[in-house]
């Protein structure tokens, strides 16, 4: 199988079909970043099959881009957590210019005993320059939340990679049922073209016998009017498949008016297939055997989907994030510490300025404990909002459980259905086309008339379309039932280098 490689720098995609290449530059949110500028090579021809669809959108979907980018903040958010426990170091200095010497007042006593009481003469302070710089070193020696911080911003990056995990789940998903909307729109296209063209083939052989005087102008006039009626419909399944395509290529990151060829039949595709036969759906057959429907407990499938489902697994880390928040918030109740250590150099001189000339040097070394009494009601009510978002995490984990469950058993129950009833299906298609053929025969020998043709015609179109809507709906559930479980095809063959 395909391998395919996601950085957060350059993204290549190597297709065993590329022959002649079509290069697209794409040029995603963000521009100034290098992992929004990614070149995406694709088959000869454009042709693409489920598994390159999926592949594509691993690679180019912007949810997936955003969520790696959510991961390289979270690295970030891991520097700043220790930056909260390394020391910090500052420099300053300060020249001050005394244009006029500040002057104070001091009792005249000081300079004259016999001076009177209360009596206070000027007295300038100071010299022409002042210089002082130095360096001070802080340093937290015990702040809990500082150290507690290192450990959920590892967790909160944890988080980020969980929420990648469940993002390309989804993707990946929704690019196997996009590929399956196109297949299946093909194949309304396919068969109604098929309709339309037996129409105006029966219309010119009757209009023949009309003027051979086989058959009534009735006969005639019927089939013109019947194909006045599928004719606009063949217009909305053209359209159904432009739409199909579109909505592909927005999951795969792709403009919208990217040509593709969708490779696959679902009128050709068997779904009690045996052997490894090569074909057109030899892709979906790998993406739809890459994960067999496994026969487990209950429990068993809880724990499955604790282990492999993203959006479980994100909850699983929020929870363990949750009970480092409300660890933070209880060291708020202790005290902390902190040292300065100060090495300041000052100077002064009259007259001309000549920088740190006589300068001295002093340190100081200040010890800092700061325990809070009384900060009001703040730190217990943060605490309790912490403790119910903590319950909160927990309901939200025990729905999700539910809620798993649920679709693992209900797309469960609807592949055993759908595989139950594709033979009976796949005979009502053929006993449909032996139905049109005897019609065709009866009537080319005078014995049939051509509304058994035409019923005939519309059984087999409805058979084959039940037939091909079948197939999708197979294709569609398997999809959810592997997203069910978790157990996604191809999200654990790309190397995600973060």
């Amino acid at each position: 199988m395909i391998m395919s490689v996601l950085t957060h720098k350059t993204i290549q995609l190597p297709f065993r079909l590329a022959a002649i290449s079509i290069l697209l530059t794409l040029v995603f949110l963000l521009r100034p970043l290098t992992a929004q500028d990614i070149t995406v090579q694709l088959p000869e021809q454009a042709r693409i099959t489920a598994e390159q669809a999926v592949q594509l959108a691993v690679a180019n979907n912007p949810d997936i881009k955003r969520a790696l980018l959510s991961i390289e903040n979270a690295d970030e958010q891991v520097r700043i957590a220790w930056s909260e426990v390394l020391p910090t170091v500052s420099s300053s200095a300060t020249y001050t210019r005394n244009i006029e010497i500040p002057v104070n007042f001091v009792p005249a006593q000081v300079f004259d005993p016999n001076a009177p009481a209360g009596e206070l003469i000027p007295l300038q302070f100071g010299t022409d320059n002042n210089w002082q710089g130095g360096v001070t070193v802080s340093q937290n020696i015990f702040r809990g939340e500082a150290i507690v911080g290192i450990s959920s911003s590892s967790l909160f990056k944890s988080a980020q990679e969980e929420s990648l995990r469940n993002v390309a789940q989804q993707v990946i998903t929704a690019a196997r049922k996009g590929f399956h909307a196109v297949l299946i729109a093909k194949e309304q296209l396919r068969l109604q073209k098929a309709v339309i063209d037996r129409l105006r083939s029966n219309l010119r052989e009757n209009r023949a016998r009309l003027r051979e005087g086989l058959i009534e102008e009735y006969d005639v006039l019927r089939l013109e009017v019947q194909l006045a009626n599928e004719e606009p419909q063949l217009k909305d399944a053209e359209l159904g498949v432009q739409e199909a395509y579109r909505s592909l290529n927005e999951i795969m990151g792709l403009p919208v008016d990217t040509p593709l060829e969708a490779v696959g039949s679902l009128s050709s595709f068997n779904l009690l297939r045996n052997g490894d036969s090569q074909n057109e759906n030899e892709s979906l057959y790998r993406l739809t055997a890459a994960t067999p429907l496994p026969d487990l407990e209950r429990q068993e499938v809880i724990d499955m989907m604790r282990n492999q489902r993203g959006d479980l697994r994100v909850l699983d880390v929020q929870n363990d994030l949750k009970d480092r928040e409300i660890l933070a918030i209880k060291s708020r109740f202790l005290p902390t510490i902190s040292a300065d250590y100060n090495l300041q150099w000052t100077a002064a001189q009259p007259g001309t300025p000549r920088p740190f000339e006589n300068s001295v040097r002093f340190q100081t070394l200040v010890l800092n404990v700061s325990l809070p009494l009384f900060t009001g009601f703040e730190r217990r009510a943060n605490l309790n909002i912490a403790q119910i978002e903590k319950r909160d995490i927990e309901v939200q984990t025990w729905a999700s459980e539910k809620t798993a469950m649920n679709e693992y058993e209900t797309t469960s129950d609807r592949l055993t259905n759908l595989r139950e009833t594709a033979d009976s299906r796949q005979f009502a298609v053929e006993e449909a086309k032996r139905g049109l053929e005897i019609a065709l025969r009866r009537y080319e020998n005078g014995v049939g008339s051509q509304l058994e043709v035409t019923e005939a015609e519309l059984q087999v179109r409805e058979a084959e379309l039940n037939y091909a809507s079948l197939v999708a709906d197979y294709l569609n559930t398997k999809a959810d039932f592997d997203l069910a479980l978790g157990l996604v095809p191809m999200i654990d063959e790309t190397d995600y280098e973060f």
